[in-house]
């Protein structure tokens, strides 16, 4: 059966899109809620050890939390902030969705999710979002200790599921990673709208 993937962000998940314009930002009240500055979180903290350590499964996404805002001066937990972050950057996709479920009901392909996550995003989405319901397997940068587009990323995948007939398929709203796929012999498809999916001769065959 074939094996489809499915990108979190901008796919799966309205929020953090590829591009910029579309973007629907979880952190918008962070500063009045928790007290805690967006600008300088996504200045420091994510492009720093959280890309660096934490999504790459080389330390915990609270251990890194809790240095990070102690040394920045914010008296928030990091127990807080992560409960937080989770409940405002969760909004599913429910038309995506509902295509998947109907995949899954197909009964024909292997569903799974390809992601760049930590530990514990990707088990919130696995068993609070539902999508131990909907999919196989999810696969994710600290699970592989690899980030999307690298080709270990990949390939540790590939290790996973085995040989297979087809070339997987993935869904991702990133060119970069559209582009690192394909270098690595995958089909995939730029993800804008619902139709990207839909209309895609190997959805409507499956279904």
């Amino acid at each position: 059966m074939r094996s489809i993937f499915f990108d979190v962000d901008g796919v799966l998940i309205h929020g953090y899109y590829s591009r910029p314009e579309r973007r629907q930002r979880w952190d918008a009240n962070l500063l009045e809620d928790l007290g805690v500055d967006p600008a300088h979180l996504s200045a420091h903290f994510f492009p720093g050890p959280f890309v660096q350590h934490v999504l790459t499964g080389k330390r915990s996404l609270m251990e890194a939390l809790d240095g990070w805002l102690r040394e920045h001066g914010y008296a928030v937990s990091p127990m807080r902030f992560v409960e937080y972050w989770l409940s405002k950057d969760s909004r599913l996709n429910h038309e995506l969705i509902e295509r998947v479920a109907r995949l899954r009901d197909a009964g024909n392909c292997r569903l799974y999710v390809a992601t760049n996550q930590e530990h514990l995003r990707a088990m919130d989405l696995w068993l609070r979002q539902g999508f131990s319901a909907l999919f196989d397997d999810m696969f994710y940068a600290a699970r592989l200790g690899a980030l999307k587009p690298q080709a270990g990323f990949f390939a540790a995948i590939e290790d996973q599921i085995g040989p297979q007939e087809e070339p997987p398929l993935l869904f991702d709203d990133s060119e970069a990673v559209i582009d690192g796929a394909r270098a690595y012999g995958w089909d995939a498809v730029l993800y804008d709208e619902l139709s990207d999916c839909a209309n895609h001769p190997a959805i409507t065959a499956l279904l």
